[in-house]
């Protein structure tokens, strides 16, 4: 059984990030399709109450939202490297950049578009999930900027082909590749016509059909009862701590997210990098798990 475990569902766009760099790496590993919308009672047990996907799931180190996800494949399994030597930084900024600059244009251009058709489950939970912040009827009357927005983001990127270079790094694809990637692929996949083809942006269409070639490496299902006995029978790896955390060591913390889904996680403090925080829970039906979330817009409060 492949040793990674991604809790995602196929429409998510930032499982496709992920699912683009397991791509990259050739990586086995085994899906286990969550709930789109609440309640996720299969996963909110691994998480501590985190209910944004994807979720990566190793043994009983379980990692929440797609920039730590990449951070730790790339850890864990160095081939087919995410942040090539000499472009690191390029890939990481990349990554910002199209998680909080371009998802958002996307999104409104999306439900802007098409919102009345969505099934109104959806749109509540996502209301929620955004508190209130996700709204189709202002969306509707901004998607048309919105979609200009993602033709001039489309625009940016297909200045780094004007060398030939086949993908945003040079001749491998990377991190960075997969990121750009997945807002285009939201819309294609979700409102085809509304932006699909780039015809005057030179470079663009083949980089983006370059990218879907890659694939999603070899994928397996999982049940979720499954991957929750693999948490079960399994511990978690031990992790360092940075010396200014110290002081937070064995202490009783709440990690959350600061933009939407701020639903808190709370355990013990268990460690840190400079990427990463990490708590760790007792949990009856499943032992101990780590959880771990990314540095980078994530709070930190202890209790």
């Amino acid at each position: 059984m492949p040793e990674v475990i991604l809790h995602q569902y196929d429409t998510s766009p930032f499982s496709e990030k992920v699912r683009i760099c397991l791509g990259v790496k050739d990586l086995a590993w085994s899906a286990v399709d969550q709930p789109v919308i609440m309640p996720k009672p299969d996963l909110v047990p691994l998480t501590g109450g985190y209910r944004r996907i994807p979720v990566m799931q190793i043994g009983a180190d379980i990692y929440c939202d797609s920039q730590l996800i990449v951070r730790e494949l790339e850890r864990r399994y160095p081939q087919g490297p995410l942040y090539p030597a000499g472009s690191e930084g390029l890939a990481a900024a990349v990554e910002q950049w199209s998680d909080k600059v371009l998802f958002p244009s996307t999104v409104m251009a999306i439900f802007g578009s098409i919102g009345d058709s969505v099934d109104p489950a959806f749109i509540k939970d996502r209301e929620a999930l955004s508190d209130q912040q996700f709204n189709v009827a202002g969306m509707k009357a901004m998607a048309p900027f919105a979609i200009a927005q993602i033709k001039a983001h489309a625009a940016l990127l297909a200045q780094q082909f004007a060398d030939g270079r086949a993908f945003l790094a040079g001749a491998e694809p990377c991190l960075a590749d997969a990121a750009a990637y997945y807002n285009f692929w939201f819309v294609r996949n979700f409102a085809p016509g509304l932006s699909d083809r780039f015809d005057d942006l030179a470079g663009f269409d083949a980089w983006y059909d370059r990218v879907t070639a890659i694939g999603h490496g070899r994928r397996e299902a999982l049940t979720p009862v499954e991957a929750l006995e693999i948490a079960a029978s399994a511990q978690p790896q031990e992790v360092d701590t940075l010396p200014a955390d110290a002081e937070l060591q064995g202490k009783t913390i709440s990690l959350a997210a600061t933009d939407y889904g701020r639903d808190p996680i709370t355990g013990t403090f268990a460690g840190s990098t400079q990427y990463s925080l990490t708590v760790a829970r007792n949990v009856p039906e499943l032992g101990l798990v780590n959880v771990h979330v990314p540095r980078l817009g994530y709070s930190i409060a202890s209790l």
